[in-house]
């Protein structure tokens, strides 16, 4: 969910890159509401863990209280509007080929990372998957690597991953206006993944006509294709917490602490 990471305005204007207080025990925020079904015994079992991903120091809280408030508001009256529009309009095959090519023009942030971790085979395994989804692929909007064992499933590699790697803590946490949860080093990384991707730039497709014109993609789009996605992963986050805020937070930090072990 890095991104969970999740959905922002100035995601929109930046063309959505990658993503990221007192301690307190998070499973207080996985809590459903009052009248709800309780947990069985089993998702019970789970709570120490998702509580020991929400321990990050967060003293800014207030602020990012606010801040969250401002960002879910936001959320409901314009971006959720615009994203069951894009929905609506478009069928499921094209916004898939869509995502399909916005993914796969990321190949820098990947392979970049990859190296800068170390991880030489990895690196390798995804040129090979952006070359096959490029070239077999229609320029990426079929991904054929998913027929491909080897390349099918690659862990996807980012700067945030990187920093953790070389032992960098996640650093106070923090709720970006319109972006949403993040911490300092997943902040950093976000601004490593916009510099590395692309599609921040813009993507011009060849229309084919006789006057060799080429077609301009600009960076919002990207923005706005991720939107489905990006609000199933809030949703699922924050729809049945007690503290929503709580909820969030813990579950980008274990998102992000479980991407970077991979």
């Amino acid at each position: 969910m890095k991104s969970a990471a999740l959905l922002s305005l100035s995601a929109v204007l930046l063309a959505s890159c990658a993503t990221p207080k007192a301690v307190v025990n998070a499973d207080v925020a996985v809590k459903t509401k009052a009248g709800a079904k309780p947990l069985d015994p089993e998702a019970t079992d789970h709570l120490d863990d998702y509580a020991d991903a929400g321990k990050v120091a967060d003293p800014l809280e207030k602020l990012n209280r606010a801040t969250f408030w401002i960002n879910d508001s936001l959320y409901t009256v314009f971006f959720r509007p615009l994203s069951k529009g894009y929905e609506k309009v478009l069928p499921k095959f094209f916004r898939k080929g869509v995502d399909n090519v916005f993914e796969n023009v990321k190949y820098p942030v990947r392979v970049v990372n990859c190296v800068l971790q170390g991880k030489g085979e990895r690196a390798g395994l995804e040129t090979k998957k952006f070359v096959i989804n490029t070239m077999a692929g229609v320029g990426g909007l079929v991904r054929v690597s998913d027929k491909i064992p080897d390349i099918a499933d690659i862990p996807a590699e980012d700067f945030g991953q990187t920093l953790a790697k070389w032992g960098f803590g996640h650093g106070p946490y923090i709720v970006l206006p319109l972006l949403g949860p993040s911490s300092t080093r997943e902040f950093v990384g976000l601004a490593g993944d916009y510099a590395a991707n692309p599609a921040n730039y813009g993507l011009y497709f060849y229309k084919g006509n006789a006057n060799h014109d080429w077609m301009y993609i600009p960076p919002p789009s990207n923005t706005v294709r991720s939107m489905p996605d990006q609000f199933e992963t809030y949703d699922a986050a924050t729809k049945d917490a007690v503290d929503p805020y709580l909820s969030a937070r813990a579950a980008y930090i274990q998102q992000r602490d479980e991407a970077a072990k991979k």
